[in-house]
């Protein structure tokens, strides 16, 4: 029997965290699939092509990786997959309330799985790709909180698609944490 976990989530974009977890749950599982949901909450700064192909040259040095995308509901993604452990990162204890609903909910509809939570590296705790996001879209340096290789995906969106980018006085969505 292999044991496999997937870990599923939009990635958007895909972080230092992130790849932390893939990789210590990489160490710890057989096969990991790195399943990522195909709709990004609004405000979201990739399609789903660019954020498998960022989480997949982000985790290429992980040879029991593999990135799919989510179709669909994760416990029958799971349970067609042979999947018995889901694993979710916890970066603070505000994190805990709706992760824990997910997994009993998770666990109400396929009590065979199991959600294993993981916390990153005290280093990568506070970082969430939503603020990732706000922090590019005001031209803030967002290299010390995203691979290299996703470094230059957020490069390239921001060069190509200026409309993308926050201006001083207001701009996409609503005010943000670093604009105050």
């Amino acid at each position: 029997m292999h044991n496999i976990a997937v870990y599923p989530g939009t990635f958007d974009p895909v972080t230092l965290g992130h790849l932390d977890l893939i990789g210590r749950s990489a160490e710890i599982f057989d096969k990991v699939v790195v399943a990522v949901a195909p709709r990004s909450k609004a405000g979201g700064m990739f399609g789903i092509d660019e954020r498998l192909d960022m989480v997949r040259e982000s985790a290429a040095h992980l040879e029991n990786v593999v990135v799919e995308t989510l179709d669909g509901l994760l416990v029958d993604y799971c349970v067609r997959r042979s999947i018995r452990v889901v694993i979710r990162g916890l970066r603070a204890y505000s994190d805990f309330e709706y992760e824990f609903q997910m997994a009993l909910t998770n666990r109400k509809l396929a009590p065979n799985i199991e959600t294993l939570f993981m916390m990153p590296q005290e280093e990568h705790s506070y970082v969430t790709a939503s603020t990732v996001r706000e922090v590019a879209r005001y031209g803030g340096d967002t290299s010390g909180f995203v691979p290299p290789t996703v470094q230059r995906h957020i490069e390239r969106l921001l060069r190509e698609h200026p409309e993308q980018r926050i201006k001083t006085g207001g701009g996409i969505g609503d005010a943000g944490a670093f604009d105050r």
